[in-house]
């Protein structure tokens, strides 16, 4: 064999051995990434699961109109208010391009001749969203006063 001959087999053998470590490289790469994305795709799936009921626990306090009170714990794992007060049968109204507009609370009925409607508040404020745009949180106080008087 000549020296020439010699010269590109050992080229040829180096070039095959870093090929072969370029592929075990790459491959430790990809496998590792595959478990990164499979941790974090993991974690993703643990942080943002379906809420599950009793997940939190709002009060709200019904204003009569004759003036009584009433407490109500809503456990729920509702994200918006409306959608709580609804699957506790504590609401109804009609849905509106707003969504929800509450017509009925704890079993009274707004009377529109009257001028009177439903007012949310929260903390003894006004809320400038609708009951089904009000995001809630556990520990969330809210009152649902019925008002005469546009």
């Amino acid at each position: 064999m000549s020296n020439n001959e010699s010269s590109r087999n050992k080229k040829a053998e180096e070039q095959a051995k870093t090929a072969r470590r370029m592929r075990q490289s790459t491959m430790i790469i990809i496998v590792a990434l595959a478990l990164v994305a499979g941790s974090l795709f993991i974690l993703w799936q643990r942080h943002s699961a379906a809420v599950q009921a009793g997940d939190k626990t709002v009060t709200v306090e019904v204003v009569h109109g004759n003036g009584t009170k009433k407490d109500f714990t809503v456990n729920t794992g509702e994200d918006y208010l409306g959608a709580a007060l609804r699957d506790e049968k504590l609401v109804s109204g009609t849905e509106g391009q707003n969504g929800l507009y509450i017509t009925t609370v704890d079993g009274e009925t707004a009377d529109t001749a009257q001028q009177q409607w439903w007012c949310i508040t929260k903390g003894g404020g006004q809320v400038d969203t609708g009951a089904d745009t009000t995001p809630i949180s556990s520990g969330d106080i809210y009152e649902l006063t019925l008002k005469t008087g546009w």
